[in-house]
């Protein structure tokens, strides 16, 4: 974890306590800020002062207990001291340079782990809560190869596909690979939501990847806080790439708001009677890139980056080893992929994402069976009643498919690869 220094200057004492009292809204926070001009002078403003500028009454309960305040103040420089996690303010050097640029960026950021992180070039991945098995398996994909290509890993931290892509950026074999990821929290700092995060979060912060929230601490999980924490993993990514979502997945607010941020969403096609994929299908309907490897998504990332070099450098200035790793060319990073430098792992066996084949030949005694499959994947039962063949026989053109690479068993479904 980046040092922390021991005490807080009285303009972080300040955005701290007027934090706390609106309860960490940014509506509230910024009015006074743009009221008073300073920190100090609006912590220290009349509750009637606070009043005549609309401020919603919960507030200005809580600015009329100063003790309370304090005391809440000081637990958090406690928690500094011990390391517990770190802190970062907006006015700070090591505050990432590109959440400055989104409509609304938060006054400070708690982290835990390595926050250089949030410094290098990011692309996020976001999606379903229940993805289809082929869904985490593209997800991790998708990750493992962009976090090898030296991008860092950005998602929710969240089940499903948010999940899968964390673990794909930290599946690296190579030492200098590990912990390229950063996970936005939908809660405080300290709160392990659902409980059997830990582990995950355990294995980001160890690796050397990155936590943050820009929540105080003890913030329990509500329904307005996980579409503000989609806009900081947009506001932190160059890109957002949305491997499979429903209709009303929360995954479509962090696409919105990355196209609302001048960023390109990128979406992954599947089957079109796929519904946990619709929101995907409805993306690329509304004008979101269709790609189907990572490759295209760097392809075009690095456009971006030329686009906006500058300000990277600028952001990168005391990370200038991490922007190298970025901004490579096309030409160098495409001879790596060709080197095979993406090993699978021992957990993950067939994590590399292979180029996509531009003609599937099936053998003609395989093709009614392959036929009959789909990326949702169908059991044994219902394959002997649609194709007519015998147990035997069909469980034997089945394990020739699945030789050949075409088709893959996931408990105790068939579906297509």
């Amino acid at each position: 974890m980046t040092t922390v220094t021991s005490s807080l200057s009285d303009d972080q004492r300040a955005i701290l306590a007027l934090w706390y009292e609106v309860n960490a809204s940014l509506s509230a926070y910024h009015k006074l800020i743009t009221s008073f001009g300073y920190p100090q002078l609006a912590w220290q403003a009349k509750v009637e002062a606070w009043k005549q500028l609309g401020i919603h009454h919960t507030h200005l309960k809580r600015h009329e207990q100063p003790e309370q305040t304090l005391a809440n103040i000081e637990k958090i420089h406690q928690a500094l001291i011990e390391g517990r996690y770190g802190l970062l303010f907006a006015d700070d050097s090591d505050y990432p340079a590109q959440l400055s640029q989104i409509y609304d960026p938060p006054p400070l950021l708690f982290y835990r782990g390595n926050s250089a992180r949030l410094h290098q070039a990011q692309i996020a991945i976001v999606g379903s809560r229940k993805p289809t098995a082929h869904a985490q398996k593209i997800t991790f994909d998708m990750a493992q190869y962009l976090a090898q290509a030296g991008y860092i890993i950005t998602s929710g931290l969240a089940m499903g596909v948010d999940k899968r892509a964390h673990l794909g950026a930290l599946a690296q074999t190579d030492s200098d690979y590990q912990g390229r990821t950063v996970g936005v929290m939908g809660t405080g700092i300290d709160v392990n939501y659902p409980n059997h995060r830990d582990q995950l979060f355990t294995k980001v912060i160890e690796q050397g990847g990155c936590i943050i929230s820009e929540l105080l601490p003890h913030t329990q999980p509500h329904k307005h806080t996980f579409p503000r924490r989609n806009r900081l993993v947009a506001g932190l990514s160059l890109a957002t790439i949305v491997t499979e979502a429903t209709i009303k997945s929360g995954s479509l607010i962090t696409a919105r708001l990355t196209s609302e941020q001048g960023k390109q969403v990128f979406a992954i096609p599947s089957h079109i009677d796929n519904s946990n994929a619709e929101g995907c299908h409805h993306l690329i309907r509304e004008g979101a890139t269709l790609v189907y490897h990572p490759q295209q998504v760097l392809e075009d990332v690095y456009g971006q980056l030329d686009y906006n070099q500058g300000a990277y450098r600028a952001a990168n200035a005391t990370n200038s080893n991490n922007y190298s790793n970025i901004t490579q060319t096309s030409d160098a990073l495409e001879t790596k992929v060709k080197a095979n430098l993406i090993q699978p792992t021992d957990q993950q066996p067939s994590s590399e994402i292979k180029p996509a084949r531009s003609t599937v030949v099936v053998p003609e005694h395989l093709a009614i069976i392959y036929e009959q499959l789909d990326w949702h994947g169908q059991d044994l039962d219902a394959l002997v009643s649609v194709t007519k063949l015998a147990p035997p026989q069909l469980i034997g053109q089945l394990m020739e498919l699945e030789l050949m690479g075409l088709i893959s068993e996931q408990g105790g479904r068939y579906l297509r690869v």
